[in-house]
């Protein structure tokens, strides 16, 4: 039986960046994640899988290259452009949470954009319940545990149902059962149509997604 043929949704060509007094770089990566399924990012740490994710988002740009989301210019792009196709889940959580209550953070998006109070509260009470966290729905977002905030976060960038999502080590202060129920909407939203290319050291949760396309960086440059 023959594959899907399934086009790109993201397609980085010949892109560069470097840091400011810094030795790291990226070289010339040359990248294609498609629109569905699952991809894997690996590498060691500091290899530049995180500046990766943060180019494709929209939060560095690169000093050279091209960069292609869902078929336009990505350095067209507003961050709210990318935001509407792309959710990203930072390695720190707390670098995403900006309202002083929980219900504030799952909300204040969904406001700006104009949806109905009454969506927004179904959805944010569902995404709630599903992550554990209704008990704490106006709780300050200061006081969550690292674990908590890490599954505000997943709830925040699902709430609008983008159609691809960059998840940078997503297990990180979560139970087994967290990390089970992660798995399990992962799996949910691959069903679905949804994309996603995640980076994680957690082996056990990586492996149970044993169609995903591996891609390896390395020092900055695609090893495979």
């Amino acid at each position: 039986m023959q594959k899907e043929n399934v086009k790109n949704f993201i397609e980085l060509r010949n892109v560069c960046f470097a840091y400011p007094n810094a030795s790291f770089s990226l070289e010339n990566i040359d990248l294609n994640i498609k629109a569905r399924g699952i991809t894997l990012l690996c590498g060691p740490n500091g290899s530049g899988k995180s500046t990766i994710c943060k180019l494709i988002t929209g939060i560095l740009q690169p000093t050279s290259g091209t960069l292609r989301i869902d078929g336009e210019n990505a350095l067209q792009m507003t961050l709210a452009q990318r935001g509407r196709k792309i959710g990203f889940l930072f390695q720190n959580p707390a670098q995403q949470i900006f309202a002083p209550e929980v219900s504030e953070e799952l909300a204040f998006i969904p406001r700006l954009l104009g949806m109905p109070e009454n969506e927004i509260e179904a959805r944010s009470n569902e995404l709630l319940q599903f992550f554990g966290l209704q008990k704490h729905k106006n709780s300050p977002t200061f006081f969550l545990s690292r674990g908590e905030k890490q599954r505000l976060a997943m709830a925040g960038i699902l709430f609008m149902r983008p159609p691809f999502l960059i998840l940078d080590e997503p297990t990180t202060g979560l139970d087994e059962e967290n990390r089970q129920k992660l798995a399990d909407l992962l799996h949910k939203l691959l069903e679905q149509g949804t994309g996603i290319l995640l980076i994680s050291h957690d082996e056990p949760f990586a492996a149970q997604f044993p169609d995903a396309e591996i891609i390896t960086i390395k020092d900055g440059r695609i090893a495979n």
